[in-house]
């Protein structure tokens, strides 16, 4: 008798289970055209900069949009700062030297204003928490 009674107990259980997951999707109370758009939003990935190997990309504006500008590993000293041209500063970045890079708010590379340091094996920054000025490239 308990076995009848643990049986039918979780032929009921399964049932409820089934029936649960196979009730049709609920309708969506939205114009269809809203709900795609929302979707597409949602689902759409962030675009990343287009960067070669080796280089230190910076663009002028968010979301690696504006004026770029490209530095290589053989145009630049090392461990010394690079200030921007003046008037310029860059909003976002993508590092592909293979080398650390810290990028400042201040166009001596002060420590005293904002900045930040970005491993070198690939990284994409849409949007800088403030206004980069210079930046230095370090050794390994």
């Amino acid at each position: 008798m308990r076995t009848t009674v643990v049986a039918a107990a979780l032929a009921a259980t399964l049932l409820a289970v089934t029936a649960l997951f196979s009730s049709p999707p609920a309708r969506a109370t939205a114009a269809p055209d809203r709900v795609a758009a929302s979707v597409a939003r949602t689902a759409a990935p962030d675009r990343l900069g287009d960067c070669g190997s080796g280089q230190l990309c910076l663009w002028a504006k968010p979301e690696f949009t504006g004026a770029r500008q490209t530095h290589e590993l053989s145009t630049i000293d090392i461990e010394s700062c690079v200030p921007l041209k003046t008037g310029t500063t860059a909003q976002a970045l993508a590092n592909r030297t293979g080398r650390p890079v810290t990028t400042y708010q201040s166009a001596e590379c002060q420590e005293t204003g904002e900045f930040e340091t970005y491993p070198g094996g690939g990284t994409w920054l849409p949007r800088s928490p403030y206004q980069v000025r210079a930046f230095k490239v370090w050794e390994n």
